[in-house]
């Protein structure tokens, strides 16, 4: 076989995973560690619920790095009609608003706006008719980017075919996500796309030229995750208790450098052998 007849091999990306800073498990420094290490993912999106400044410090820690993965800045939205993934956002999206309202800021910001595990019949979850209300919309910038087709979770198994046929049947490109929790979920759901870069994602979602993949977790294999969310939520409480009691600016962890502060800020890891900031 020449190189010309090879196929050229696609990207994947995982463009929904939370930290600890909203209801992860793990931080930033564990999550590009097993990213590098555990996967073979070319970009991942942070997507925390309400909150971009996790995303934010791990984009620049992974450039700072020079780690393979790329990182998009993402945010889980809470919106009226459920929950939306906000990507390649330049600032963090105000929740609890139309779906409708909701996907125009996420277009103002700069950003692609997806319908997480959508057609679930929960209130988190977008509904079909809401959907099709959207494509319908005269305005192209109320309408969803396109649909995360594959979730692996227990939300997204028993409808997942239900919502690749929406996509079909309304021409939305497909995204794959592991929508992960927990260090071991990741790159359990992925996105297929041609190229490598985060760039490149963005122009083969917006053309239409992903795939989703990906393996459905076992439904008890999710009760360890709950545990140890309930357990991080026992520690957070009792971090934010402890800082307001010292009155030393400090709370629970947001898994990043600086993330301990109140209000939380990104502070630049030191250069190695070095004792300052930069």
């Amino acid at each position: 076989m020449t190189d010309t007849d090879a196929t050229p091999r696609l990207g994947r990306a995982d463009l929904h995973i939370h930290t600890l800073a909203s209801d992860g498990t793990a931080g930033i420094g564990a999550i590009l560690d097993h990213v590098e290490s555990e996967t073979d993912l070319d970009v991942i999106a942070i997507t925390d619920h309400e909150r971009i400044d996790a995303a934010v410090a791990a984009q620049a820690i992974a450039r700072d790095r020079g780690l393979r993965a790329e990182v998009v800045v993402g945010e889980e939205v809470t919106t009226l009609g459920g929950h939306l993934l906000a990507l390649y956002v330049d600032r963090p999206i105000r929740p609890y608003r139309s779906l409708r309202t909701t996907i125009l800021a996420v277009h103002e910001a700069g950003g692609l706006a997806i319908p997480a595990h959508p057609l679930v019949p929960y209130p988190l979850c977008a509904q079909g008719w809401v959907l099709r209300r959207l494509l319908e919309d005269p305005d192209p910038a109320a309408r969803p980017d396109a649909l995360e087709t594959f979730n692996p979770t227990s939300l997204g198994k028993p409808w997942h075919r239900r919502v690749v046929r929406f996509a079909d049947e309304h021409g939305l490109a497909h995204v794959g996500n592991s929508d992960a929790h927990a260090l071991e979920a990741i790159g359990t759901g992925w996105t297929t796309f041609p190229g490598s870069t985060a760039a490149h994602l963005r122009h083969a979602i917006e053309t239409r030229l992903t795939e989703h993949g990906g393996t459905f977790h076992e439904t008890t294999g999710q009760l360890s995750t709950f545990g140890d969310q309930l357990r991080k939520r026992g520690r957070d409480a009792r971090d934010e208790v402890a800082g307001r009691v010292r009155r030393d600016g400090t709370g629970r962890d947001h898994g990043y450098p600086g993330g301990r502060l109140r209000p939380p800020r990104y502070e630049a890891e030191a250069e190695p052998g070095s004792t300052e900031r930069r």
